[in-house]
């Protein structure tokens, strides 16, 4: 049975955009994550964990060394909108 050749050249550019489209919405992910892949099955406590970073650095995948928090940090609390009586 012959091969139809003329149906290779489409077969290539699919298959060619399918690997350029995911590579490209690979490296958009990860530029958007600092350069590290996307997280899975968050639960609470990630959640907590990625406030508290976002909190410290302005990124919630962004993680410091040092303890001494940016400034302003001291009024980007959810406790100061409570009313205390």
């Amino acid at each position: 049975m012959p091969v139809p050749w003329e149906a290779l050249i489409p077969f290539g550019l699919v298959t060619i955009m399918f690997g350029v489209s995911g590579t490209l919405l690979n490296v958009s992910t990860r530029a958007q994550n600092l350069g590290k892949p996307v997280r899975h099955n968050i639960d609470n406590w990630d959640e907590m964990m990625m406030r508290r970073d976002e909190q410290l650095t302005g990124h919630k995948r962004g993680q410091r060394d040092d303890p001494t928090p940016r400034a302003g940090f001291e009024t980007s609390s959810v406790w100061y909108t409570e009313k205390t009586t």
